[in-house]
């Protein structure tokens, strides 16, 4: 009885060690859980972006799954996505502990990082014309715009925008250029022809058709040439959506004419009023944008460069039109030089008369504006007469001021006497200047007196080779005698306070034809 008691025992322990260690290996081999290693970390509790996403217990996998689900998030759109992704691993040492499916992980994780997507850059394309630069959303706005260039001239669909990519360029860069679909087309019948004989009496035809002058109805009016001023790159690149421009916008930024300072340089025959008609600027705008003028009357000289606002857009547009137009016209100018008169003197030898012509030109434009012109065919209805003129060669004498410094005591013109005896229509001009000052020869010519002469005390006459004569008055001292050549520049007299005076000064006239005329339009 007793052993039989032992035997239970034994058994009993047997059964409890075998149940123990059954369930202690399958515990250790059920999917999920992690055996007990005593070599560190083999638990791991992942976060990203601050969400809790699941458990795994490999760190290794966990890199790889997040690289994964930013692909996945990163495929959901064409566009470049660019998305926070911070990622938090806290390991243990466990004996066993259930981890989560790597399906549900890669879940969580796509979850978690669309949640914290910063910015999506779209795919679109800069457009650069120069150096002005603007955005657009895709390929097709970017011909919209090109073509809403070429249309805003009339280009009646037949003239096209062509991109076409540059191989050779490292990114991706495509040039625009402008494409003439009636010469496509031309180009693809010619291609259907059929060599041989055809082609041998087509040449001989086309020779003829060449050599035969057309009439006024044959002529193909109409724009012949269309293409841009500018260099237009587009380059493909990721942009963020408030950095785009709608097309509509778009265009109006860059065909629409803007306001562009630009430099004008004044040429001889030039005026004011002249330079407005020819920049198509009001004058007063002129004188508004330049400190230098005044007025209307303000002087300008060849090679002043005067500042103009010209309107004009950011991508210009050249072409050719063939037009047909009847005009009156005017013959050119036909001049006869004279070597023995000075270039201020002309002669008209023959009035001219307008005509008449119909004529085919190739007009070039830039933009709205005319910039050559080139006459195909041209019949005069009525001859112009041209207009004949004899013109000087001479280079005329040149009048300084004859003292150096001075201060303007009196102009030309009406004025009130001074004192008894003086004029009140003053006929030159007066320098205030201490008496003994220097006073030189305005121009060079013949002393036609020298000596005291009725309210102007000491004076000097001067006659100059261009007919003028400068007088000068007040002089305390003459220095040159009547019949003597000087030249300009030299010391004649010394002023002084003689005659009908109020002060010491120089009084200084400038006659033509024997009139005192106003000396300040005449000094270099």
């Amino acid at each position: 009885m007793k052993k039989k008691k032992n035997d239970y025992k034994k058994y009993k322990f047997t059964y409890i060690k075998t149940t123990l260690g059954t369930l202690f290996l399958g515990i250790l081999f059920l999917k999920g859980y992690t055996p007990f290693q005593p070599t560190g970390e083999n638990f791991f509790h992942i976060r990203v972006n601050g969400q809790e996403v699941g458990t795994l217990g490999d760190r290794d996998r966990i890199e790889e799954l997040l690289l994964q689900a930013r692909k996945n998030v990163a495929a959901l759109d064409e566009e470049l996505v660019f998305m926070k992704a911070d990622l938090d691993i806290r390991g243990e040492e466990v004996l066993w502990g259930e981890t989560d499916r790597e399906e549900d992980v890669l879940l969580n994780m796509e979850e978690a990082l669309k949640g914290s997507i910063q910015e999506t850059l779209h795919r679109s394309y800069t457009l650069k014309i120069n150096e002005y630069i603007i955005n657009l959303a895709s390929l097709e706005e970017v011909r919209m715009l090109l073509q809403a260039a070429l249309d805003k001239y009339g280009s009646g669909g037949t003239f096209s925008v062509v991109l076409k990519r540059e191989e050779e360029r490292e990114f991706g860069v495509l040039t625009a250029s402008v494409a003439d679909i009636r010469q496509q087309e031309g180009e693809e019948r010619s291609i259907g022809m059929e060599g041989g004989v055809q082609s041998f009496f087509a040449d001989i035809t086309g020779e003829q058709s060449e050599l035969q002058e057309l009439d006024f109805e044959d002529y193909d009016l109409g724009i012949r040439t269309m293409d841009f001023a500018e260099d237009v790159e587009i380059v493909e690149t990721y942009l963020p959506e408030s950095r785009l421009t709608p097309v509509e916008e778009a265009i109006s930024l860059v065909i629409m004419e803007q306001e562009t300072p630009s430099i004008y340089e004044v040429v001889s025959g030039d005026t004011l009023s002249e330079i407005s008609i020819k920049v198509n600027i009001p004058m007063e705008t002129i004188i508004a944008m330049n400190d230098s003028l005044e007025d209307e009357n303000s002087m300008i000289r060849v090679g002043d460069q005067l500042l103009i606002t010209v309107p004009e857009p950011e991508l210009s547009v050249a072409r050719v039109e063939e037009e047909y137009y009847e005009e009156i016209y005017d013959a050119d100018v036909i001049y006869i030089d004279n070597d023995s008169w000075y270039t201020t003197e002309t002669v008209v030898r023959q009035q001219p008369s307008a005509g008449f012509r119909r004529v085919v030109a190739d007009v070039s434009y830039l933009n709205d504006k005319e910039v050559g012109r080139e006459l195909l065919k041209e019949e005069v209805v009525m001859e112009a007469v041209a207009k004949v003129v004899e013109r000087g060669t001479k280079i005329p004498p040149t009048y300084i001021k004859p003292i150096s410094g001075g201060r303007k005591s009196s102009g030309f013109g009406r004025r009130s006497a001074p004192k008894r005896g003086a004029s009140s229509y003053h006929k030159g001009i007066d320098w205030a200047t201490p008496t003994g000052t220097a006073v030189y020869a305005s121009c060079g010519g013949t002393v036609t007196k020298a000596g005291w002469g009725s309210g102007y005390g000491y004076v000097i006459y001067i006659d100059h080779e261009d007919g003028r004569q400068t007088r000068y008055g007040h002089l305390s001292k003459v220095l040159v005698s009547a019949g003597q050549q000087v030249k300009q520049g030299e010391k004649i007299a010394l002023s002084g306070n003689t005659g009908i005076s109020t002060g010491p000064h120089i009084h200084f006239e400038i006659l033509i034809g024997g009139v005192q005329v106003d000396p300040l339009k005449y000094l270099d």
